[in-house]
Parts: structure tokens; sequence; C-alpha cells
């Protein structure tokens, strides 16, 4: 149990997903044509939104994972984590569930991943590594501020 709450785990697993996050929303950011594009062949929203998520959603990535990188806000910054890699999954589900041959966006349009079940299982232990950091942060045992 002393390996789940300490601080250097805590720290690595933020980190991590940090900067998974900040990786996603730079190559989302450079080429928001192209993000918009990997939303829209998930055939799930209309047209008249697509631009908008295209383009906040990077921003809310990049701010969310450098935050967790510089251990800020680690619960709020985990649950919106969280939630978006929830969102993300459970949109490359339907995709595949849909049997859509498609890109699932994930990294921009320079690091092509097709959706599948093995993205859902990265998704997957990525979300749980963010409800890890999100129940243990504040009990880790030895805090650094």
């Amino acid at each position: 149990m002393k390996y789940i709450t300490n601080t250097y785990v805590l720290w690595v697993a933020k980190v991590f997903i940090g900067l998974i996050f900040v990786l996603s929303g730079i190559e989302k950011i450079a080429d928001p044509s192209g993000f918009s594009d990997a939303i829209a062949n998930y055939k799930l929203m209309p047209n008249f939104i697509i631009n908008f998520f295209a383009i906040s959603i990077p921003w809310i990535e990049l701010v969310c994972g450098i935050l967790l990188i510089f251990n800020q806000n680690i619960k709020e910054n985990a649950f919106i984590y969280i939630s978006l890699m929830s969102i993300f999954t459970i949109m490359v589900l339907i995709a595949v569930l849909r049997g859509l041959d498609i890109d699932c966006g994930c990294f921009g349009t320079q690091n092509v991943q097709a959706v599948g079940i093995t993205k859902i299982i990265e998704n997957l232990a990525l979300i749980f590594l963010a409800v890890y950091v999100f129940i243990y942060n504040d009990k880790s045992t030895h805090k650094v501020s």
C-alpha cells in the first residue's frame, strides 16, 4: 500500500498523463482543420459544432496537461482528464461498433492511429491512471510542494 501513496509514483503518473495531453493538444492546435476532419469522421455531431470542439478541446488538453505536470489543481485537472478521456473512449467504441475504419484523431494528423480495441484499452489504462491520481493525490506519504 505504501507504493500506491508514494509521492514519486504519483508524480510520475501526473507527469505521464500530463505529457500525453500536452503532446496531443499541441498536435491538434497545430492543425485544427485536420482535427476538425477527424471529429467529423466519427459522424456523431452536427457540422456546425465540430469547429468549436476542434478549436477548444486541444487548448483544454494543453492547459490541463501543463497544470498536471506542474502539480497545480490536481483533483480538478484529473477530473477534466478523466471526463475527456471517457468521452474519447466512448466515441472510439461507437466507431468500432459501427465498423468505421477511421483515424482516432488522438494526436492530430501527424500520428495516425486507427480506432479499435487497442485504442480503447490504451484509453482505459489512461483513465485508470488518472483515477489513481484523483483518488490518491491527497493521500501521498511524502508531500512535496
